[in-house]
């Protein structure tokens, strides 16, 4: 067994040493070792319970995009994508590196370090957000050390921060806007979209790949139907026990940031 574990962490230092080799070479952080092409950056921006992990899984199973969740680095300027790019590569253990994008998903408010989004023109940004009445109880669901009153602040001040992130942004042409309410019921459409707004060739489809960070906390989510490798339809209707007042203040948020992302970004309606 010593044996076995001795050979097992020194495969695991040569592919790692591999990936830091071909991606830390070069100064450009979007570029590496025998790639002719820039990576571009994808980041899903979001807050919990919005769906997130869903969408990860259906553009990562696209042979173009790789991630794997949320890999909570700080950005403070572009060079940080190299840590993206590392840590991406470190975990899903693709050799060829052929990839067009690379994907994070970020749902706080603490992992850009200057408090702004990073400019790039290589950055592609798809911002997803989910009405109160599903978020906020939901929310409480996988942290049920917090109050309503304290899912809420975290709902509402995201929100107000995705706003900021759009309008620092600035760009249609980067930014598509998205709602969970969309991705479930107007799904071909959504795709259709996204395949557009990226520029992959392949189409999205509704069934997914499962991976070995599927399901796995902290990584994505780990208590709902992620698991299924498909979309999970749920038309149950939700009862909830939460404030109509915190309701009221979470829909008139939620409308004010829905009205502020469409302004500035892409939506399925508007190409």
């Amino acid at each position: 067994m010593r044996l076995q574990e001795t050979l097992r962490k020194a495969k695991s230092e040569i592919v790692n040493n591999y990936y830091s080799f071909r991606i830390n070479t070069t100064s450009n952080p979007y570029n590496i070792l025998f790639r002719r092409e820039p990576y571009k950056i994808l980041f899903i921006l979001g807050h919990m319970r919005a769906g997130s992990s869903l969408l990860t899984h259906l553009l990562t199973t696209n042979h173009e995009i790789t991630g794997f969740g949320e890999t909570h680095l700080q950005y403070s300027s572009e060079r940080d994508f190299k840590n993206l790019i590392l840590k991406v590569y470190s975990r899903i253990r693709e050799p060829k590196m052929n990839h067009k994008y690379v994907l994070d998903k970020i749902l706080h408010n603490n992992k850009f370090t200057e408090r702004e989004i990073p400019y790039s023109e290589q950055l592609y940004t798809i911002f997803l957000v989910r009405e109160p009445k599903r978020s906020i109880p939901s929310i409480i669901g996988i942290k049920p050390h917090w109050s309503q009153e304290q899912a809420f602040a975290y709902y509402s001040r995201r929100l107000l921060m995705l706003e900021n992130y759009a309008k620092t942004i600035n760009s249609k042409e980067r930014s598509f806007f998205l709602t969970h309410n969309q991705l479930i019921n107007n799904t071909e459409l959504v795709f259709q979209s996204l395949q557009k707004f990226l520029g992959v060739k392949q189409p999205f489809s509704e069934q997914y790949e499962i991976s070995s960070t599927t399901g796995q906390r902290g990584v994505g989510d780990w208590a709902g139907n992620i698991k299924a490798g498909r979309i999970i339809r749920n038309s149950q209707k939700s009862e909830s026990s939460m404030s109509p007042e915190l309701i009221e203040q979470g829909i008139q948020a939620f409308n004010q940031c829905c009205h502020t992302l469409s302004e500035y970004c892409q939506t399925i309606e508007k190409h």
